[in-house]
């Protein structure tokens, strides 16, 4: 319910609403309290979003019921108080951003908010806590006369106490020469790591001892600005980890690292690559992600075997995932996510040929109030035309990648061929049934009428101009729309491309 004009007290009647497991309500006119009803929202898994309102008064302690929760905006609003000590106690929380209010008094920072940023607390009132860029937290002072009394007390225990801790000093520094230093790199990137939704068992010793070390015998692909290790973790868990290049000091890779761990960290859709866990350190920079068994599309295409397997049915299905993500990304993200990259090496398929849309590290966040401007991005071959003479991103710029790789399924193989000259010039003879993959299964008749609206799909996605290309969630609509079941004017047989351009599906 972002976006919109929506004003007065939230409704306690929400927290009525147990199975939630999203709930944005942020760029409002709400006003009040927030209710200690939504901390009876046990389902909330992945966001709950209240910024740029106008709240106030004292937040809730009853939000830390929400125990598997990854992401809580309370920002820009008027809060006021401190923040609830029992936030400390939600064990998937991962970001906690309270910028923009009253509040005072320490952070709780749970165990997960180790590596927390100091703009999620800044500007407030008067937080402190233990993170960079906030002031310590001082204990109430005790009145000079007890105080004098206490000392007097203490005096003999400390100096004793001193004697023993100094020592001890001397014995650990000694002791800490004699180590590796790398020990100490490992020891505080630990530290750093940040785990989500894997119920604690993921840990940043796992995933070096499952590497060892990230040796490269465990790599099993690359993925832009790093490369891609298969990792089992000690409880039988296949995770793909996305390391950053070893002593690349690229700025642009370093970019696209810090890109896909801020983007993936706030989405959640069915048919994008699910990222658990992230490392930022100077030594260790790399992603968690769920581990998909296929590989990529473009790997299958290229394997006859896993060509032949991929059928038509599959085919058309894995089109629809791959479009449903795209709309998710354009139309369900606030503000929109352009991928700008969408190609078969960044489809990645399972056991049951699902697709899932990976690789967000040339992504790039839409914003309302910016020129989005961009530097040149993407794979050549599936980059929109436009981009070779504006600099401007647009969501359109994905439909025509998306064309590509729809053309790429119907193909089985890139449509280089076809795309080196324009579209309408292509040889009013040349038949669709000429163009399709042979090593699948002659298609069925209802496959046919699919197959059609693909081809007619992918050559409307392709339009030069981007004003005439359909939008995604034209593009998601027309493939889960059944095919007419009366015959089609022109026997699939006999179909040329320049008709399946406009042939009613």
């Amino acid at each position: 319910m972002s976006g919109n004009r929506l004003s007065g007290s939230i409704p306690k009647e929400l927290g009525a609403c147990v199975k939630l497991q999203s709930l944005k309500i942020n760029n409002n006119s709400f006003s009040g309290s927030l209710p200690g009803a939504i901390g009876n929202l046990a389902g909330l898994q992945i966001m709950l979003d209240v910024s740029n309102n106008k709240l106030s008064g004292v937040l809730p302690q009853q939000l830390g019921r929400l125990q598997m929760l990854e992401f809580l905006n309370l920002s820009h609003n008027q809060f006021s108080g401190s923040i609830p000590s029992s936030l400390a106690s939600m064990v998937s929380l991962s970001t906690l951003d309270v910028s923009y209010n009253d509040l005072e008094g320490p952070v709780p920072i749970a165990r997960l908010l180790q590596n927390a940023s100091a703009s999620w607390f800044l500007p407030n009132k008067g937080l402190c806590g233990n993170l960079p860029g906030l002031p310590p937290c001082y204990s109430t002072p005790i009145a000079a006369h007890k105080k004098g009394k206490i000392l007097g007390l203490l005096l003999p225990i400390v100096l004793v106490m001193g004697f023993v801790i100094v020592a001890a000093i001397v014995v650990i520094i000694l002791a800490r020469k004699k180590r590796n230093p790398q020990e100490s790199v490992t020891a505080e990137a630990r530290d750093l790591f940040s785990v989500w939704n894997f119920d604690g068992r993921l840990a940043f010793d796992d995933i070096v001892r499952a590497t060892e070390d990230f040796d490269d015998k465990y790599i099993i692909g690359t993925g832009g600005y790093g490369k891609v290790y298969k990792a089992q973790l000690q409880d039988g868990q296949l995770v793909a980890v996305k390391k950053l290049h070893q002593n690349e000091e690229e700025l642009d890779d370093g970019r696209r690292f810090r890109s896909e761990m801020e983007i993936l960290t706030q989405i959640r859709q069915r048919s994008i690559v699910k990222m658990y866990a992230f490392c930022s350190h100077p030594t260790y920079k790399f992603l968690v992600y769920d581990y998909i068994q296929q590989g990529s599309l473009h790997g299958i295409l290229e394997n006859q075997e896993g060509a032949k397997e991929l059928d038509w049915t599959k085919r058309i299905a894995l089109a629809t995932d791959v479009a449903q993500a795209i709309l998710y990304l354009h139309q369900e993200c606030s503000p929109p996510i352009i991928h700008r990259d969408i190609t078969s090496n960044n489809i990645l398929l399972d056991t049951s040929f699902k697709g899932f849309v990976s690789d967000f590290g040339t992504a790039r966040i839409l914003k309302p109030d910016s020129s989005n401007w961009s530097a040149l991005a993407g794979t050549y071959g599936y980059m929109a035309p436009e981009l070779s003479y504006t600099s401007v991103v647009t969501e359109k710029c994905d439909v025509y990648s998306f064309g590509v790789v729809v053309l790429e399924l119907v193909m089985g193989k890139h449509p280089r061929d076809l795309l080196d000259g324009s579209l309408s010039s292509w040889e009013e003879a040349m038949l669709v049934k000429d163009i399709l993959d042979q090593r699948p299964t002659t298609p069925t008749t209802t496959e046919e009428k699919s197959l059609a609206l693909l081809v007619n799909l992918a050559f409307s996605c392709l339009e030069s101009s981007p004003q005439a290309r359909p939008t995604m969630r034209e593009a998601y609509q027309m493939l889960i729309q059944q095919p007419c079941s009366s015959p089609s004017p022109v026997p699939f047989s006999a179909l040329t491309l320049q008709q399946a351009m406009h042939v009613d599906v």
